[in-house]
């Protein structure tokens, strides 16, 4: 008798332990997002794992012939190829577009630019015709 009271007891305290435990949890409410989404880079793969747009700054460098480029940031969207079909870019010196054609073409390209006072479009084919647009 005294095992099936005990047996009870346990059974009415897990019983406590158990409503207890559930009213403490609360549903997850859109409110609870961070505002904010913080990194150094930013990559989509696509179900293979390959990179198809990436959102990254990229530092201040200086290139052997002497030529000093500054820190940028660089959104770019990749073909499933691999190629970088759109690039926007922007500096403290110049921000720029370029929409580069197909995968298979080398010099099919679109490059809208505003560097320091000035701006420009440039616009090639591949058969190599280029006409560059100022103002």
């Amino acid at each position: 008798m005294k095992a099936q009271r005990l047996l009870i007891a346990l059974t009415v305290v897990n019983l406590a332990l158990l409503i207890f435990t559930l009213a403490r949890i609360r549903p997850a409410i859109a409110g609870d997002v961070p505002p904010v989404l913080r990194g150094r880079a930013l990559q989509i793969v696509d179900e293979r794992g390959r990179v198809r747009a990436s959102l990254e700054v990229l530092p201040a460098t200086t290139q052997p012939n002497g030529e000093t480029y500054p820190e940028t940031v660089l959104l770019r969207l990749i073909t499933e190829q691999g190629r970088p079909s759109v690039k926007i870019s922007a500096s403290e010196q110049a921000a720029g577009v370029s929409l580069a054609g197909p995968s298979n073409t080398k010099d099919t390209y679109v490059i809208l630019e505003a560097k320091g006072t000035a701006s420009s479009l440039r616009l090639r084919n591949e058969d190599g015709r280029e006409q560059t647009v100022k103002p």
